[in-house]
C-alpha cells in the first residue's frame, strides 16, 4: 500500500489565484479547502499576504495561494503586496484568473490576464458571483472572460454558494504535476499561528468600520500564553494611522473595540477549538504602511 504523501499516482502543487480586489479569491479558497483559512470582506484589498489554503484528496493536493489584489504600488505596503503577486506567479505550478461576474472587464483585469499569460503556466479562468446574475448577463460575462484568452477553459462559479466549485477544483487538480504531497493531508493552511489569529481580528475590524479606516488598520499579536487551566491568553495590538481612526475603532464608551474583541475571540475559539481570552488594544503609528521594520514583523513580505 502506498503511504500518504508518496508520489505514486498522486498530483500536487501550487495554484496561484490572481484577480482584481474583491473578485472573491478568499471566499473561493475557503470553499475549496472546506474551512476558513482566509478572511473575507466586501471591502477591496482585504488580502495583504499570500494566504495558502491546502486542499487534499486521495490522489491530489492543491496548495492555493490567495494573492493580494493586484494594484499600482503606492507605498511600502502595496509595493510588497505587488512583489508577492509576482513571486507567487513565478513559483506556482498552475494559475487561476478569477473575475467578478458582476463587473465589466476593465484595464485591471487585462493587466492581470497579461501577467498570467506572461508567467507561462497552465492556466484556467473562472467567473465568480454568477449567483447574482440572470442568464443574459451570465452569457455576456463568460464571453468577455473567454476573450481574455487565459487558459484552456472558463468556469462559471459561485464561490459563496459552492456551485461550479467542484468541477473547477477537479480541473485544477488535473493540471498539477505528478509528485508527493507537499503538506500532511490534515493541514489546511501553512500560515504561522500568530499571523492567522491577527487576520481573524482584522476581519472583525473590516466588518465594522467605514471607508477611511480599513486600509489604515493592521493587527499584530504581541503575546500568546497558555495558562495552567488551559485558557489561551491572546494579546493583540491594532495599529491605526491617526488619532481619529483610533477614536472610531474604540467607539463611544469603548463599544466598538468591545464588539470587535468579542467577535474576534469567538472566531479564534472556533479556529483553535479551545477557550480564549483576547486582550485587544488600539495604538496609533503614523505612516505604518511605509515602516519596513513593522511590515517585516507583520509577515508582509
Amino acid at each position: 500500500m502506498t503511504a500518504p504523501g508518496t508520489a505514486l499516482g498522486r498530483r500536487s502543487g501550487f495554484v496561484a489565484l490572481a484577480g482584481r480586489p474583491n473578485a472573491g479569491k478568499s471566499t473561493l479558497v475557503n470553499a475549496i479547502v472546506g474551512g476558513k483559512v482566509a478572511i473575507v470582506s466586501d471591502k477591496p484589498q482585504t488580502t495583504r499576504r499570500e494566504i495558502r489554503g491546502i486542499a487534499t484528496r486521495d490522489d491530489w493536493q492543491l496548495v492555493l495561494v490567495d494573492l493580494p489584489g493586484v494594484q499600482r504600488p503606492r507605498d511600502a505596503l502595496t509595493e510588497r503586496m505587488q512583489r508577492g503577486v509576482e513571486r507567487a506567479l513565478g513559483d506556482a505550478d498552475v494559475a487561476l484568473l478569477l473575475l467578478n461576474g458582476e463587473q465589466r472587464i476593465g484595464p485591471g483585469d487585462r493587466f492581470i490576464a497579461e501577467a498570467v499569460r506572461r508567467a507561462g503556466l497552465p492556466a484556467v479562468t473562472a467567473v465568480n458571483k454568477l449567483d447574482r446574475l440572470d442568464r443574459a448577463r451570465t452569457v455576456r460575462a463568460l464571453a468577455a472572460a473567454a476573450a481574455l484568452d487565459v487558459g484552456d477553459a472558463v468556469f462559471p462559479i459561485s464561490a459563496l454558494r459552492g456551485s461550479g466549485v467542484a468541477k473547477l477544483t477537479d480541473h485544477l487538480a488535473g493540471l498539477l504535476p505528478e509528485g508527493p504531497f507537499l503538506y500532511p493531508p490534515e493541514e489546511r493552511s501553512d500560515l504561522p499561528e500568530r499571523v492567522r489569529l491577527a487576520e481573524l481580528v482584522r476581519e472583525q475590524v473590516l466588518l465594522r468600520t467605514r471607508e477611511e479606516v480599513p486600509h489604515a488598520v493592521e493587527v499584530e499579536i504581541d503575546e500568546l500564553e497558555e495558562r495552567d487551566d488551559g485558557l489561551l491568553v491572546v494579546a493583540a495590538r491594532v495599529w491605526t494611522e491617526s488619532e481619529s481612526q483610533k477614536g472610531i475603532l474604540i467607539g463611544s464608551h469603548g463599544r466598538m473595540v468591545k464588539a470587535v474583541g468579542s467577535a474576534a475571540r469567538e472566531e479564534i475559539e472556533r479556529a483553535l477549538g479551545r477557550r480564549v481570552h483576547l486582550d485587544l488594544s488600539v495604538r496609533v503609528r503614523s505612516g505604518w504602511r511605509g515602516d519596513e521594520g513593522l511590515l517585516d514583523r507583520l509577515g508582509i513580505e
